[in-house]
């Protein structure tokens, strides 16, 4: 993890100029060493006026956190000794990482006094996670974000302390600290997304098409798409703004990563934050809260059939309004109970990068069955680290923005990455498809479908994928939003049976009879499933 931290910020652009670029992350690496240098500083010359150019950073960027340098710096500065390793005595052999894992055990007040030991400790003891980690598991949402995660702890625990006072003393800046992992959780917090992460666009763009086109060419294949034109009668895309969300809303309580939150608390704390991983809100009951909200949109006419619907009040959650600032975002997963998915932007623009399902992304980790996807970097980290090295894939991720007015189809075993590249507002479902015409056929058909039904959606199986997924033994912990987990499998095969009789049997007779292609058995093996836990 470390190695991978200290190789994101080695890294570098070398050009030619003759002056320095403003707001720049500003490197140069020495030769026999591969190391993140600081930025440099204006009154600094460089040799042969040559620079290395890093990334941007955003205008709004505050200043590195009490002065925090990376590791590397330190090779560059002949007689310093790390101020890290003196303030923590003794405990300079554990790594960072380890430091704060400790410090996450103790309470608000314990590392305020620990803060007054040294300066190292003063600066790890300030590492907003900390702070964040205690205003979310004390207060469940119920707080109003101020300036800092500190801050905030400290106002509301402590109103009669002045806050103001603290507020200045965290400009404190400490020298020859230097520190890989708190300097990357600055850098990440702060850098804006680089024109070559946003420029590659090869999705496949569609408007005004066919259901039938929709089905042969985008769903049948399994193959993404982005749709324009099929929201414009929505009356959420022309209403969802901040004030109209706000004044609807009211006091209703919205799920924001594990806390519930009044929306307008939520765009106060969106237009201060300044943290690597930004609480992102996404709320699958909405509908049920605003039911206003749930009545300004439609599902778009390629989506509408949805097998899950026989389940009724028993069906795991399938809907989501989402809203979150620039740089919040999900890192990659796999929509859960192998389902397909459609995401509709009404405010703002949304980078996607997606994977078929037999290529796992760059530094994602799924556990053997799927249970488990480990992504130990964030968004920002993953476009530093791993985004350059899938150009020369074989097999390279489908990218495109998603802007407002725009839906985009993931099919089912895709994995996804999306990032806000500013405040955005969307609305999102999963869905289990089977034939468009399915009932259609069962009300001129009747019993005759069940023979019909075979051969009619020979390429496409979702159904099964889905069922077969439910069947899994740890399927019961992947479902997400189900209070009846442990049955979902039989609770909806059974209403399948009772909706459509004979339609699993004849779906499976098909499938046996026809050899299963490679890329539809990457699909089943290669399915996991992403908590829905922002």
């Amino acid at each position: 993890m470390l190695s991978c931290r200290r190789s994101l910020l080695s890294q570098t652009i070398k050009r030619k100029t003759k002056n320095k670029p403003k707001n720049k992350t500003q490197v140069k690496t020495h030769k026999k060493v591969s190391r993140t240098r600081d930025f440099i500083p204006k009154n600094m010359h460089l040799e042969d006026n040559e620079e290395e150019v890093g990334f941007n950073l955003k205008s709004s960027a505050p200043s590195r956190s009490h002065g925090v340098q990376p590791l590397g710096n330190l090779y560059f500065n002949p007689g310093a000794i790390n101020s890290r390793n003196i303030g923590l005595g003794t405990l300079q052999i554990l790594s960072d990482e380890l430091v704060l894992e400790i410090l996450g055990l103790l309470e608000g007040t314990q590392l305020g006094v620990l803060a007054t030991v040294s300066k190292s400790f003063y600066v790890f003891t300030s590492h907003e996670p900390l702070w964040r980690n205690l205003v979310l598991d004390n207060l469940k949402g119920r707080f109003f974000y101020n300036r800092s995660w500190k801050v905030t702890y400290i106002s509301t625990f402590h109103p009669s302390f002045d806050v103001s006072r603290s507020a200045r003393s965290s400009g404190l800046r400490v020298r020859d600290f230097y520190s890989d992992y708190l300097f990357q959780s600055w850098l990440c917090a702060n850098l804006e997304m680089k024109p070559e992460w946003l420029e590659r666009d090869n999705i496949i763009r569609k408007r005004g098409i066919s259901v039938d086109d929709f089905l042969t060419n985008f769903e049948e294949p399994n193959k993404p798409v982005l749709l324009e034109g099929c929201m414009d009668n929505w009356d959420a895309l022309g209403k969802w703004d901040r004030d109209y969300l706000v004044n609807l809303c009211g006091d209703a309580q919205f799920a924001v990563g594990p806390v519930k939150m009044r929306l307008d608390d939520y765009f106060s704390y969106a237009d201060q934050v300044k943290e690597e991983r930004p609480l992102y809100l996404f709320d699958p009951k909405f509908a049920e809260k605003i039911p206003t909200l749930g009545s300004e949109y439609d599902v778009p006419v390629y989506f509408r059939e949805d097998m899950f619907s026989v389940l009724g009040n028993q069906r795991p959650d399938y809907r989501w309004i989402i809203i979150g600032p620039a740089g919040s975002g999900s890192s990659f997963h796999i929509d859960p109970n192998s389902t397909s998915a459609w995401n509709a932007v009404i405010r703002g623009s949304k980078k996607w990068v997606l994977f078929p399902p037999d290529v796992v992304p760059p530094g994602v980790h799924p556990s053997p069955d799927g249970a488990e996807v480990a992504c130990p970097v964030s968004i920002i980290e993953w476009f530093m680290n791993f985004y350059d090295a899938t150009k020369d894939w074989k097999k390279r991720p489908i990218e495109c923005i998603c802007k407002a007015g725009e839906v985009i189809f993931v099919p089912n075993g895709w994995w996804h990455l999306v990032i806000n590249l500013e405040e955005s507002v969307a609305i999102t479902q999963n869905y289990v498809s089977s034939l468009l015409s399915f009932c259609n056929m069962k009300s001129v058909f009747g019993e005759r479908l069940i023979g019909m039904l075979a051969t009619e959606v020979e390429k496409r199986r979702n159904l099964l994928n889905v069922l077969d997924f439910l069947k899994k033994p740890n399927a019961s912990k992947l479902v997400s939003g189900t209070t009846d987990r442990i049955n979902l499998y039989e609770n909806f095969k059974n209403a399948i049976e009772a909706s459509f009789p004979g339609t699993i049997d004849g779906l499976r007779l098909k499938a046996k009879q026809k050899k299963m292609s490679f890329w539809d058995s990457v699909t089943d093996s290669k399915v996991g499933a992403f908590k829905f836990s922002f």
